[in-house]
């Protein structure tokens, strides 16, 4: 089975950093994104957490309203509140990695693992005619 979510969008609030009683970092935060068909636009939001080294990695160089990259797998939440059971989607994070324009040259973070950025947005070009033979 393949369960894997990539997705892109913006923060809805500053990373706030939490530890476990054993120390382990951990955050939970939204990432925020629109799609548009004609002239209805829907608002999509996903609630996300990450553990450990990429909590603190997202801590760290992330800020409300920045665009990010999550990669990571869906997983479904369950729990009881006054005998009712409840459940929620969250994507529990493997990777973030930045997007959208930077700041400044000088001022712009690593990538997470030190992977090399391919071109000024992070992204790799797609040369022209690559692509005219898919049928979607």
């Amino acid at each position: 089975m393949v369960n894997s979510m990539v997705l892109q969008g913006r923060l809805t609030k500053d990373i706030e950093l939490r530890y476990t009683q054993s120390q382990i970092a951990y955050t939970g935060f939204t990432v925020a994104w629109s799609e548009k068909y004609k002239d209805t636009e829907s608002k999509c939001f996903m609630r996300c957490k990450a553990w450990r080294s990429t909590a603190e990695f997202l801590e760290k160089y992330f800020k409300k309203g920045q665009e990010i990259v999550v990669q990571g797998k869906m997983l479904t939440e369950q729990w009881e509140k006054d005998g009712e059971k409840k459940s929620s989607i969250v994507c529990l994070v493997d990777k973030v990695n930045f997007c959208g324009s930077k700041s400044g040259k000088d001022s712009a973070p690593p990538k997470q693992n030190d992977e090399p950025v391919e071109s000024d947005d992070g992204f790799m070009g797609i040369p022209d005619g690559i692509g005219d033979d898919f049928p979607f």
